[in-house]
């Protein structure tokens, strides 16, 4: 596919933008089609995204027979660090008696097993945009022929199996392959909002199998921690990477009942200074946290000044601990993550641990440990 020469604004830079799996299926299927009914493959491929911006494609891998072709497009991401940048996704495109379309997954494209997801269970992991713009290009084609026969477009991804042991598919109940994507037709580098979106489907998946307290870590610390240490079932589990404000706003507009939030200290201190968004180009504020909380508790000037100066928080912790001056400031970080929680929560009830690694348990909200008996 070639690339694409549109760029958008991200902080100070300008990057270049790529296209969907959606956009490459519906273009692979466009041209296909174009073999099929004419007998003749387009040298390019032209196709104009739900976002308004045209795409021009090369076709490959194509390769046809008296009632089919079939035809891949190799995926550009543009500057978005996207699992997958470089693949080919294909599609063979049949001549069908009846006239109507159909489209469904094949080789390296996933299954939904698990509701809640943006189609059925059972159906091929093709969202509605993308089967709306494979759809549009089969139609076109149909029409440009003035052909009264239907057509069929199986998609397929060869290695899209492997490549989704390493996205949230598997966790999401998408089974066998990756999913073909996409709302805009365009994949805009760095997307946080595609990657949030990626984080509500996981709790979307868990309401519609009737889960109704929900367990929630930032990423694997949190997670490793509650199996193993705290002995935690994850049957109720999503994450919610530095988005804490975000996932507390899409549960409490689901419905859940619950929700108990575990994570290292070093990101729970953030929420705790008020920071909904964790990540470090957003906020920071764990040394401030520390060393407010510690001359609350009547630490010494010195004392707040190494809090503030450790490079880490464990460190921090190590230097409370030292002046045995530990439980009051852990206890007085966690009445002020509760405030931050409850008060984004609304009526949900919320609750959150904090620990580390090297001292286990730090501290908890006082509804903690009611929401941690609902995951034993």
């Amino acid at each position: 596919m070639g690339k694409l020469s549109h760029y958008i604004p991200v902080g100070k830079e300008k990057l270049r933008c790529g296209y969907t799996t959606g956009t490459c299926a519906a273009a692979a299927a466009g041209g296909a089609a174009e073999r099929l009914l004419s007998g003749v493959w387009p040298d390019t491929l032209r196709i104009l995204t739900p976002a308004g911006i045209p795409v021009e494609a090369e076709p490959e891998a194509r390769e046809a027979g008296p009632d089919w072709a079939f035809c891949g497009v190799r995926k550009d991401g543009g500057d978005d660090p996207d699992q997958t940048d470089g693949i080919l996704v294909c599609a063979r495109v049949r001549r069908l008696e009846t006239p109507g379309i159909v489209i469904d997954g094949g080789e390296g494209v996933g299954r939904v097993t698990l509701p809640g997801l943006n189609q059925p269970v059972g159906a091929a992991a093709i969202n509605d945009v993308p089967r709306q713009m494979i759809r549009r290009q089969l139609e076109e084609a149909l029409a440009r022929h003035g052909a009264l026969c239907g057509l069929s477009a199986i998609i397929s991804v060869p290695g899209g199996e492997a490549l989704a042991r390493k996205t949230f598919n598997p966790r999401l109940g998408i089974q066998g392959g990756i999913s073909i994507l996409g709302t805009s037709g365009i994949v805009r580098p760095m997307s946080e909002e595609a990657l949030i979106q990626s984080l509500y489907l996981e709790q979307d998946s868990l309401y519609a199998r009737g889960v109704r307290d929900l367990l929630v870590t930032p990423g694997n610390y949190g997670e490793d921690f509650s199996r193993e240490v705290l002995g935690l079932r994850l049957n109720k589990w999503a994450l919610c990477s530095n988005y804490v404000g975000a996932a507390i706003d899409h549960a409490a507009g689901l419905g859940f009942h619950s929700f108990l939030l575990v994570g290292h200290l070093g990101k729970l201190v953030k929420v705790a200074g008020g920071a909904m968004n964790t990540h470090s180009k957003t906020a920071d504020g764990r040394r401030e946290t520390l060393a407010a909380h510690t001359a609350m508790a009547g630490g010494s000037r010195a004392l707040v000044q190494k809090v503030f100066d450790s490079p880490t928080t464990d460190a921090a912790v190590a230097a409370l601990r030292e002046a045995e001056l530990h439980e009051p400031v852990l206890a007085s970080i966690a009445v002020a993550l509760e405030e931050n929680l409850r008060h984004r929560a609304g009526e949900m009830e919320i609750g959150a641990l904090f620990f580390s690694n090297q001292y286990g348990i730090l501290g908890k909200t006082p509804g903690a440990d009611r929401l941690l008996s609902l995951h034993r």
